[in-house]
């Protein structure tokens, strides 16, 4: 009893000198709550033929029949296809701009430039998807675009950009890397920022050019933050975000851009099938699930930290 009532001090003690920190994480704490946690409790509409004047209670249930019928969609594939390849594209050309751009600011020696450059890079993430593929239909635009004017100066014929299934995919992953690189620094040059600088020092007696320091000990020392990043990366592999595709999406390029988001709402939620869009959402979930737990478990027996 006695060691009950110390431990209870202790807890009481430990919450008041800590206050402060734990009022800034309570909104992000009931964020994950109410937006992320409760709702988890409707998923089970996926296996009813959910009516919502009746209720999750009094629905019908009907076990897989609407997995059943996601996989036997002859769209599965082809929606399945789409968003595997824009998922590997963001892998294999955004995921590393963020750490190359993050070691390209670190090597900046004034501060004033530097968060100049940083101010700059930042920029776009405060943009919405709106206004980023706006911008980017005025530039590509048939009639009067920057991008097609430069192109008939320069003796070339006019490209479609905004109806083309070629040009849909690399459209894509400019516009996320135009948007979300320079966000993507601010972990990365946190990491950077805790590495002992005698590390930098010794390294240089020993005759280390910056190129070898880079190499030898900044990127060394940030590795077990992009493997974290990395894990949960591949976690969304399934979930591109709905806006930015949705804002791209139009009937010529359709067979190219059509993802699990945009076909959730399209076949899903505007045509009020509540129980199949939520099925679709939880085979995304599952996989996204296992992905993580696989990827972890291999970055754990590759002797870095992973995330659990």
């Amino acid at each position: 009893m006695v060691t009950k009532t110390n431990n209870n001090s202790e807890l009481k003690r430990r919450l008041i000198k800590n206050r402060a920190l734990y009022l800034m994480i309570l909104p992000g704490f009931l964020f994950f709550i109410i937006f992320k946690y409760i709702p988890m409790g409707g998923l089970a509409i996926a296996l009813q033929d959910y009516q919502p004047y009746l209720g999750i209670r009094n629905s019908t249930w009907v076990g897989f029949k609407h997995f059943e019928r996601l996989f036997n969609e002859p769209m599965f594939f082809t929606i399945l296809r789409n968003t595997l390849l824009l998922f590997l594209m963001n892998m294999l050309f955004y995921f590393p701009v963020p750490v190359l751009l993050a070691l390209m600011l670190n090597e900046v020696g004034r501060g004033r430039f530097k968060r100049f450059i940083q101010t700059l890079v930042y920029i776009p993430h405060f943009m919405s998807w709106v206004i980023i593929v706006s911008i980017s239909f005025v530039m590509l635009s048939m009639d009067r675009g920057i991008i097609n004017e430069l192109l008939v100066m320069m003796g070339f014929e006019k490209i479609n950009f905004l109806m083309s299934n070629e040009w849909f995919r690399p459209m894509y992953i400019l516009q996320i890397i135009w948007r979300e690189a320079g966000w993507g620094t601010i972990i990365y040059l946190a990491a950077m920022a805790a590495i002992d600088p005698g590390l930098y020092e010794a390294a240089r007696m020993d005759g280390a050019n910056r190129f070898r320091q880079i190499w030898h000990i900044t990127l060394p020392c940030i590795r077990s933050v992009i493997v974290v990043l990395l894990i949960l990366k591949i976690g969304d592999v399934l979930e591109l975000g709905f806006e930015h595709i949705y804002l791209l999406l139009n009937s010529m390029n359709r067979e190219v851009a059509e993802i699990f988001d945009t076909y959730v709402y399209t076949a899903g939620l505007r045509q009020g099938q509540f129980s199949y869009s939520t099925a679709v959402g939880f085979f995304k979930s599952v996989v996204g699930l296992i992905l993580v737990m696989s990827v972890n478990k291999l970055a754990k027996k590759a002797g870095e930290e992973g995330i659990y």
